[in-house]
């Protein structure tokens, strides 16, 4: 080979590199990218559901919620996951009937809302109801920081039960809450849901 192909030859080795550069600093750019984007959004919340699962959190405390066995979504409950913005939700499926014990429990979720203070923008307390309040009972509730959305055939399908459910910012609900069937364990009731609420809020920044 000549001398002057073999610089012909390094002149186009030259180029086809120089050429694969942006294309090489764009798949690092997006790797990167995708990376971080598991790292701050959906790493901490999967820490803080295998914190559950393996009982990190010391949940075998009376009254404090139990870990939901089958895989259950807003999108299941046919709950719009984008109304609420990927925040945490404290779901209360109500009953048919809302009698004393039960408008006491109501309140009692709303203070365990609020007590989670400098955390509570990342909350969302949401109602499912089947138009059982008074006309006097919706004016309060209008003015509470509840959202309440209509229980519906569909709702009432997965949630046979009465209970206060909580929901990640992925849609996932984890967690079931009984509620209190006398009036002496509502104040454990709330404590509760503040535990569960503090200890996941902790260890997951989203939302």
């Amino acid at each position: 080979m000549t001398k002057s192909n073999k610089q012909l030859d390094a002149n186009n080795s030259n180029t086809l590199s120089s050429s694969n550069k942006p294309e090489h600093a764009a798949n690092n750019k997006n790797r990167r990218s995708l990376l971080l984007l598991i790292t701050v959004f959906i790493l901490p919340i999967l820490l803080a559901k295998l914190a559950l699962d393996n009982q990190w959190l010391d949940l075998g405390v009376t009254n404090e919620g139990r870990l939901l066995t089958q895989p259950l979504t807003l999108t299941d409950l046919g709950i719009k996951e984008q109304k609420f913005g990927q925040q945490w939700l404290i779901i209360y499926r109500l009953p048919k009937q809302c009698a004393d014990i039960c408008l006491h429990s109501i309140e009692i979720v709303h203070n365990s809302y609020v007590t989670l203070g400098k955390d509570m923008p990342r909350v969302t307390p949401v109602l499912l109801q089947e138009n059982i309040f008074t006309a006097q009972q919706s004016e309060r509730l209008a003015k509470s920081q509840w959202q309440i959305l209509a229980l519906t055939a569909q709702m009432k399908n997965l949630l046979h039960e009465p209970q206060v459910l909580i929901a990640d910012p992925l849609g996932n609900i984890i967690l079931s809450h009984q509620l209190p069937e006398h009036e002496q364990q509502q104040t454990s009731f709330g404590k509760a849901i503040i535990n569960d609420m503090k200890k996941l809020l902790k260890y997951s920044k989203v939302g």
